[in-house]
């Protein structure tokens, strides 16, 4: 793709998270990288840009171009343009397949924030032959939602015994809010339970098994090390990280994930637990689901200042061949800053680094791996062991 006229174009760049990503690119992109914002509001990307040129002034002659989800011609043209597409704009079951589509037909790379289980299983299945035969790598989950979790868990079996069955959990403690995006993409989800497990079933029809994966579940739980109780989280990552381990040799014959929130005090739990029960059910019903979508709307998020005051761990406790680790991933706000600076930096690692030859439908660690981990360490996230020794 080295004829194409740009390395990275920002889709949503006039949204909440996607302004974010562009900001944190005006700082930190390479000098000699050639990026652009996309939208479809000539107005609005001015306004974007007007506010990069005071981060960077080499902004200020940024390329602008024309971008709509309901215009194909124009998605193609963008895709086309471009080495690398970011995009922000969500909830992306609604908004995100036509652009996926365009980059894998014109082998551009492509990465979303997507935590939506059936738009991934959806793109699967229309479009990963496409991108394989194309060249386009095609990864979703680029922020909080699942680099901590995907990435995480394949730091933590590097420091495992090779050709063993191994054992991780993630245990996620945090103190943020959800963004928009999030939200919108959630309540999209929980409004879709059938649809959602049938599309789940198809792709796992047609999808190659390379060794066996295990995403058990199960009741909460007291860990007795750290005396916090661990609840299993429904949402996307624990499917991304058993991809991972489904592609990659290293996580061993046999690999078991399970991923929890790390909470203190049971009540917590049981009033989280009957929030989602009772949000689940009104999102069944049309009247009430566009009354709660306008709660929070995707493009809103909280000040500087409150996400300046939150904060993510995740712990990871690995176990295979006798041995036992634990590493910790974690950073400052996850819902934004953390978010901006992961996408952003999958973007760039797609874009200029060594890495090695895959295509179609793929995740962080199998397209990026020890890169992208480079990446974010060097961009200020915490990736560290924080202890082995032999299994208990």
């Amino acid at each position: 793709m080295a004829d194409r006229e740009y390395d990275v174009v920002v889709f949503g760049g006039t949204g909440f998270t996607g302004g974010l990503t562009a900001d944190y690119l005006a700082r930190h992109a390479p000098d000699d990288c050639r990026w652009a914002l996309a939208g479809r509001s000539r107005d609005k990307l001015e306004r974007v840009r007007e506010r990069l040129a005071r981060i960077n002034p080499a902004c200020a002659e940024l390329p602008l171009l024309h971008a709509d989800v309901g215009d194909p011609g124009s998605l193609r043209r963008l895709a086309e343009s471009t080495r690398v597409v970011i995009t922000t704009v969500g909830p992306y079951l609604h908004y995100g397949e036509a652009l996926m589509a365009a980059c894998a037909r014109t082998g551009t790379d492509y990465v979303d924030l997507t935590g939506e289980p059936e738009f991934v299983d959806r793109m699967y299945l229309a479009h990963h032959d496409t991108a394989a035969k194309s060249g386009a790598r095609l990864v979703h989950a680029c922020g909080f939602d699942s680099v901590p979790y995907d990435l995480g868990v394949y730091f933590t079996v590097q420091h495992l015994p090779q050709d063993v069955p191994l054992r991780v959990q993630g245990q996620v403690r945090a103190r943020a809010e959800f963004s928009g995006g999030t939200y919108a993409s959630a309540l999209t989800a929980l409004s879709r339970p059938r649809q959602m497990a049938r599309v789940a079933r198809q792709r796992r029809r047609v999808e190659p098994r390379h060794r066996r994966v295990h995403l058990p579940g199960g009741p909460p739980r007291r860990d007795p090390e750290t005396r916090r109780w661990l609840v299993p989280l429904p949402t996307l990552d624990p499917q991304i990280v058993g991809r991972s381990a489904a592609a990659l040799e290293r996580y061993g014959p046999d690999f078991t994930y399970r991923h929890y929130a790390s909470v203190k005090r049971l009540p917590t739990i049981l009033a989280a637990g009957l929030g989602l029960a009772v949000l689940g059910i009104l999102a069944q019903i049309p009247p009430a689901r566009r009354a709660l979508a306008g709660i929070r709307k995707p493009g809103e998020g909280p000040s500087e200042h409150r996400r300046l005051r939150s904060w993510f761990s995740v712990r990871f406790v690995g176990e295979g061949g006798g041995e036992r680790v634990v590493t910790e991933f974690a950073g400052g706000d996850p819902g934004y800053d953390e978010t901006a600076k992961m996408l952003a930096e999958s973007a760039l690692c797609l874009a200029f680094d060594d890495l090695p030859p895959t295509a179609g439908q793929v995740t962080t660690a199998t397209a990026m791996g020890d890169a992208l981990l480079h990446r974010l360490s060097t961009a200020g996230l915490t990736i560290r062991v924080v202890r082995r020794g032999p299994a208990r």
